[in-house]
Order: C-alpha cells, then structure tokens, then sequence
C-alpha cells in the first residue's frame, strides 16, 4: 500500500456563482498571459517596443488553440466519431486535449500574419517568445491533474500521483507524468534563457533549441504514459513526432548558423525610426527657433530707431530740440575749428544735429 502520493483534486470545476472556473481552462490562460509577458521582457530587451509581443499575440493564440485541438482531435478522432460517442465533444476544449505539435504549428501561422502586420522578422519574435511558452506549458500541464488525465504507468514512489475511479481511467497511483513534462518545460525554459545569454542566438536558433530540447524530454515522457494512442512500429505517434520534430529543429540550427550567423541588430524598425523622428522634429524646433532669435521682433518685439526715454536723444517725442545739445562744438562753414556758442559778438548759436 502506497502511503505517500499527490492527491488529485475531487473536482476540476469551481462553480463561481453561475460562472465555472475550470481547471485546465484557468492553467492555459494563466499560461498565455505568462509567456506574454515573459516574451515582452525579452522582446524591449532586445530592442523592440513594449506591446509588440501582445499584439501578435492577438493572431497567434487563437491560431494555436485551435491548430492544438485540431491535432488532439484528428490524432485520437476513436474518441468523437467511433461508434457511442458524441462527435459534439470534439468542441468542448474545456475538457482537456490540446496537441502541443498542432498549437504551435498553426500558431506560428497566426504569429507570421501578425509579424507581417507589424512589418517585423518572425525568427526573432519566436526567438523572444521561447522560454515563455516552455514556462507557458509549464503551467498548462496541471490542467491534466484537474482532469486525472494524461498520467503514466502503475508506481508506488512516494510522488506518484493517486487517480479516483472514473470514466475509462481505474483508481490507483500512477506516475505524474503531467509533473514530470512540467519540470522539464520550466528546465527547458531555463536552458534556452542561459545559451541566448551566452551564445547570443537569433535567426530563430533560440526557438529551435526550445523545440529540440522540448521534443527530447517529450519523448521519454511520451514513453511513461499509458493512455490510449496510435502506434507506429510499435512506438506511440507521439515518439515518432518529437523524433521528426527533434531532428528538424537540430537541423535548422546548424545550418541557420552556417547562413545567417550572429542575431539580429534591429528586431523591430518602428522602434528606431521612432527616435529618430523626435529627434528630427527637435531639430527642426530648434533651427526655428535659431531663426526667430535673428529677428529682432521675435521675442522682445519691434526695436525702435531711437527710444523716447533715452535721455541721449536730442529730440523728444514732439520733435523739440533740447538746448542743452547747443553747447556742443560744430564745425564752421570753412571747416574751421569750432566756436562756442556766445564767444564774439554777433555769434549764431547752430542748432544741433538729429542723431
């Protein structure tokens, strides 16, 4: 007897009034908006403007979500449309099944239109987003423990995982292997963060090392489970998948290495020209304001040729002339020195002259 083990929870549902708030539904948003985030982070790090990743977000997950259940739907269709059961189910994503295979397929279809909409490189927005998604799938594992779904053959370890009596699944403990894929998508997480640091990668190359180390721990987990799959020379399909996938990934890392060496400068154009446009338009602010300060009557107002208050000017405002300007010498008709007005009889005082 088992003494040791992780619980599974009675219910997956939490009734909110009228509202459910189902497990697995809550991890795989809980999910999204993790790597959301983590991926904006990444992305202003590496130059980009803060919501980029949000907005292509908009096209990718709602691509993803339905490319995930598209493969779970079609890889176990034994479960919709076989004689018994309700083909109306295939749409109740709430109750678990999602292809990670198929959700990030058809979700880089829906982040490649958004990247096109923004005019940016995809490589390098995959490339910002991958550890995001491992923490994201990370999350989204415990929705199969909401579930009871998803777990791997008999044990009596101490953390396997204790499954109730229920609709095809038998009461026992298993191996968790929900926890397991959650542990090693947070490792994955960690790794790609590490060689991006170290390795400066780009071109995409961070997004393949998430995909093959992801495949690489997929495979042995895949291994472990014991629910009902499709199997090829005598392995589940979900091996050979993460073989295939594994190998591609390693592929593309080798030879985008070999064409496209070193990561990107510029990740996203809007994000330079932007500055550059402000500082365009302070210079031109400043040229004009250069301009103005030429004018005498750009700020201090029109300059006038003699001001009415200067006690040098001779004229007054009524155009007087002020006598005490008369003792000043004026040259005589001839040229010759000056004479002071009152020496000699019969001397003319000059009027002096307007300055």
């Amino acid at each position: 007897m088992n003494l040791a083990y992780i619980p599974s929870p009675s219910t997956g549902v939490i009734e909110l009034g009228p509202i459910p708030l189902r497990g697995y539904a809550f991890c795989i948003i809980i999910g999204v908006f993790v790597a959301v985030w983590f991926g904006n982070k990444r992305w202003v790090a590496r130059g980009g403007t803060a919501g980029t990743v949000a907005d292509i977000a908009v096209w990718a997950v709602p691509f993803g979500l339905v490319g995930g259940r598209l493969y779970h739907v079609i890889t176990d269709y034994q479960l919709y449309f076989s004689d018994g059961e309700n083909w109306v189910d295939a749409f109740k994503i709430w109750q678990g099944g999602l292809g990670i295979w198929g959700a990030v397929a058809l979700g880089a279809v829906g982040a490649w239109i958004g990247c096109r909409r923004r005019g940016i490189p995809l490589p390098a927005w995959a490339d910002a987003l991958a550890p995001g998604i491992a923490f994201a799938q990370a999350i989204g594992r415990w929705g199969n423990w909401f579930n009871q779904e998803l777990y791997g053959k008999e044990t009596d370890l101490p953390w396997a995982v204790k499954i109730s009596e229920g609709a095809n699944r038998v009461a026992g403990t298993y191996h968790p292997t929900f926890l397991y894929e959650s542990l090693w998508c947070v490792g994955v997480a960690l790794l790609v963060i590490w060689a991006d640091r170290r390795f400066k990668l780009g071109h995409g190359r961070a997004f393949a090392l998430y995909v093959a180390a992801y495949c690489a721990g997929r495979g042995w987990i895949e291994y472990l489970r014991v629910d009902e799959a499709h199997h090829v020379l005598g392995l589940r399909l979900n091996v050979w998948t993460a073989i295939v996938v594994f190998v591609l990934a390693v592929v593309y890392m080798i030879v985008s290495a070999k064409l496209r060496p070193g990561r990107e400068e510029i990740v996203e154009p809007a994000a330079v020209e932007a500055p550059k446009d402000e500082a365009a338009d302070a210079d031109g602010e400043d040229g004009k304001d250069g301009k103005d300060g030429k004018d005498g009557t750009a700020s201090g107002g029109s300059t006038d040729a003699t001001d009415p208050t200067d006690p040098t000017d001779s004229t007054d405002a009524e155009g007087s002339t002020d006598t005490e300007d008369t003792k000043t010498s004026v040259p005589d008709a001839a040229g010759a020195g000056a004479k002071e007005p009152g020496d000699g009889a019969g001397a003319t005082p000059q009027k002096a002259e307007k300055s």
